[in-house]
């Protein structure tokens, strides 16, 4: 399928580097790990993209710190291809930003808002739908994102609740959406499956103008910021703009929200745990990078990005090594590094800063 003429592609490739760390750390984040693959999600997540469009129509939308590491992960971008954001203020604001800008260098552009941490099964099967929510988007009044159903109750996505269907188009089931709600506990989330509540997987699919006048009409934090953008100031928007996901200040209060049924598979890489879903594993359940060895050993995720790691009669541990450093966590404690982080001291935080 050609690419059509007014699709381009905004890549989020913030982070902090806190969910996989000590392998990542804010200037190491991990999007420039190979977490699902051979090579970093960055590099996938580009790769899929220009199976979509061609590279002068994407954008890496970063922090300044990140702009050389990926450079330098990826061939043949130039300064043109990044959005640097003056500040990290969440989707919202940075994603407002992408939509204006680009709406004036095609007053017709329709935006494909990918995450640069998402492991996809199938490229073929998501380019094909991807394309076809950007054929959607350009042809109908909606604000677009893609809908996974889910696999098992999970607790660490968000969720959204079908509505009434829109006709098909090229084979792809696309349906309004009722409401979206944020991560749920077990319990909520068994319910949600039983109920035919789907992932959403924070692929987004929007005329840039279509965005920008919801924006005006249902996030005012954003929308009276507008006349920032407008005057060349985007350093004063960001300053301005509150912290606050494109989800909470648009698609949950906007009635002109859509969805299209995903035919990939598709996993959000938000921390150790997604590995087991992602990397293979050997025969008792062990997920390893690097030179790792075990001896009855079940259900460990290890890396060792350098030197080795021995694991013996240990079972669902997270074991990693990089660097001077080793964590040891239970699995189930894994996903909660964030407050860990918050208690060491700034040089063990980000090992590779000067």
């Amino acid at each position: 399928m050609p690419p059509e003429p007014h699709l381009w592609v905004t890549i989020l490739a913030g982070g902090s580097g806190t969910r996989f760390w000590p392998l990542s750390t804010p200037s190491r984040p991990k999007q420039l790990l190979p977490l699902a693959g051979n090579q970093p999600l960055i590099r996938d997540t580009l790769d899929r993209a220009l199976g979509i469009v061609p590279l002068p129509r994407v954008r890496i939308l970063t922090g300044e710190h990140l702009v050389v590491p990926f450079h330098d992960a990826l061939e043949g971008l130039d300064p043109s291809h990044f959005m640097v954001e003056p500040e990290a203020k969440g989707t919202g604001p940075v994603l407002t930003w992408a939509a204006w800008t680009l709406l004036r260098e095609d007053p017709e552009a329709v935006l494909i808002s990918l995450h640069a941490d998402h492991a996809i099964e199938s490229r073929d099967a998501f380019q094909s739908v991807v394309q076809g929510a950007g054929a959607f988007a350009g042809t109908h009044d909606y604000l677009f994102t893609i809908a996974v159903t889910p696999t098992r109750p999970e607790t660490g996505y968000g969720y959204l609740r079908p509505g009434e269907a829109l006709p098909d188009r090229e084979g792809l089931k696309a349906f309004r959406v009722r409401s979206f709600v944020e991560k749920p506990d077990r319990e909520t989330a068994v319910s949600y499956l039983d109920a035919g509540y789907m992932w959403n997987s924070g692929i987004f699919v929007w005329k840039a103008s279509l965005f920008l006048e919801e924006v005006r009409a249902v996030a005012p934090e954003l929308g009276t910021l507008l006349p920032l953008l407008e005057r060349g100031d985007a350093e004063a928007f960001f300053r301005e703009a509150p912290n606050i996901s494109v989800d909470e200040a648009v698609l949950e209060r906007s009635g002109r929200v859509a969805s299209i049924q995903a035919t990939f598979g598709w996993d959000d890489v938000g921390s150790w745990e997604a590995l087991c879903r992602t990397c293979p594993s050997d025969g008792d359940g062990n997920v390893t990078q690097g030179a790792v060895h075990f001896l009855d050993a079940r259900e460990n995720i290890a890396m060792a990005e350098d030197g080795e790691v021995v694991l013996f009669g240990v079972e669902g541990l997270v074991v990693v090594k990089s660097g001077d450093i080793v964590l040891v966590a239970h699995r189930e404690r894994a996903a909660e590094l964030k407050t860990l982080l918050q208690s060491l001291p700034s040089h063990l935080r980000d090992p590779r800063e000067p």
